[in-house]
């Protein structure tokens, strides 16, 4: 495949001036040392090819005047000399907009190889520029790559603006307004009244955001996306519930319900272990994000910016591999309760006496980390030409064990992005346990 050649590059503004300031919380703050949030889809090629770009530049124009943050910048205010706060600055700066070609690339190329071609992290806008780079750089990068028969539209956004539920807000009203939508039926709250105990600007040490260049390299690694149809979901979960037993209760005398994702992720986690040359007792690790908007409920759905936090489940590697998919869901599913609204406040209240900022750790072989969720509405992003093919994503906080998810084209099926070294991704697929999951009928 050829590479990619690029056409045109743009600013797009929103119609309307806004003096709107949005204050960056902890959940965004402990985001601004990594990368942005890159997703795109793959479109079958619009009738009238002389004229999408055009309407698309508008239909984002449109867009951006409900989410006037994503045609700003952060800015910053230092304090005293030692510390420094973080905003938005609404300033209509613009988004940035890039017509590019993929010559000779068709939509086969993306989508048919058992692995993800590289060329498909070049669709996407502003590779390499960690969040807190915002300050000189666009919060938001759209770039539109034509195919031989068809298009990629590839999103960068800046990941302490946006968390998952967000983007893909912006996403599909982006979509929506394409299509000839005009008023929204779900607006983005920008308002920060909810966190009336803490006081903002949240004000951290300059220390902490100096030097923020690491040396982290990305190894070799690999991606594949696995299909799991509905029917094999509904089958592992089966299994893991069965496997956990129907009477099992919590502490508090709960039924114990394994979920479709829990059972999917415990079948990843053993079966990427299990073909990887691991020590018995070292402990390996599943990391995962979890979404605070149901567990707070005087947030709206509709809040804007991030409202994540970070959690794991340790085992060791003999006892991942000896019990069942239903044990180990279990674990997931014990973490994943305990995490409460007043877990999220505290956290902030936990931040904000020790400001922690993440990085893309040297993550060792024995971790798996997911991002992204199935329950995003991803196939539903019709611009007016039809819905989408394929998802994907772009290079940004990839390493090896990384588990990007995805919602299959198909209701209730799951797509699962993996990121692994060759030799493991390559087992993986040669593993038949493994697929024989993916193709149950």
């Amino acid at each position: 495949m050829t590479g990619v050649e690029y056409i045109s590059s743009d600013m797009i503004h929103k119609a309307e001036l806004s003096q709107l300031r949005v204050e960056l919380t902890p959940w965004d703050l402990q985001l601004l040392l990594v990368g942005p949030v890159q997703k795109g889809l793959l479109f079958p090629k619009p009738q009238h090819e002389n004229s999408f770009i055009n309407h698309l530049k508008a239909s984002l124009s449109d867009t951006l005047l409900y989410f006037p943050p994503l045609s700003g910048r952060l800015a910053t205010t230092e304090h005293d000399g030692e510390k420094v706060s973080f905003f938005i600055d609404c300033n209509n700066t613009g988004a940035l907009f890039i017509h590019a070609k993929a010559n000779g690339v068709t939509i086969s190329d993306i989508i048919e190889p058992v692995y993800v071609p590289s060329i498909v992290h070049s669709f996407f806008p502003l590779n390499g520029v960690k969040n807190i780079e915002g300050v000189s750089n666009p919060v938001l990068g759209v770039q539109v790559t034509e195919l031989v028969d068809g298009i990629f539209i590839g999103v960068t956004a800046n990941h302490s603006v946006v968390d998952g539920t967000s983007f893909w807000h912006f996403f599909n009203s982006w979509s929506a307004i394409s299509r000839g939508l005009i008023h929204l039926p779900k607006l983005p709250v920008f308002q920060r009244r909810f966190f009336n105990s803490i006081n903002l600007p949240i004000q951290i040490p300059k220390s902490h955001v100096q030097n923020f260049h690491d040396d982290f390299v990305v190894p070799l690694c690999k991606e594949r996306v696995f299909h799991f149809s509905k029917q094999s979901i509904v089958t592992l979960k089966a299994r893991a519930n069965a496997e956990v037993g129907t009477g099992t209760t919590t502490t508090t005398n709960q039924m114990v319900q394994i979920s479709s994702l829990q059972a999917l992720l415990s079948h990843l986690w053993q079966s990427i272990m299990r073909n990887k040359n691991l020590e018995p007792n070292e402990d390996t690790h599943y990391c995962f994000i979890i979404g605070g908007r149901q567990r707070l409920h005087d947030l709206p759905q509709e809040y804007f910016g991030n409202v994540i936090k970070n959690q794991k489940v340790t085992m060791k590697v003999k006892q991942l591999l000896e019990q069942g998919v239903g044990s180990i869901a279990l674990e997931m599913n014990k973490v994943i309760a305990a995490n409460t609204g007043e877990d999220f406040n505290k956290f902030i209240e936990t931040w904000i006496a020790s400001p922690e900022l993440l990085k893309i750790p040297t993550i060792s072989s024995r971790t798996l980390a997911t991002s992204s969720s199935p329950r995003f509405d991803m196939y539903g992003n019709d611009f007016g030409w039809g819905k989408p093919i394929a998802v994907r994503s772009g290079s940004a906080n990839k390493f090896d064990g990384k588990i990007t998810l995805f919602c299959g084209a198909e209701e209730g099926s799951i797509d699962v992005e993996a990121c692994l070294s060759p030799e493991t991704l390559n087992a993986l697929g040669n593993d038949e346990e493994f697929m024989d999951a993916i193709i149950t009928n």
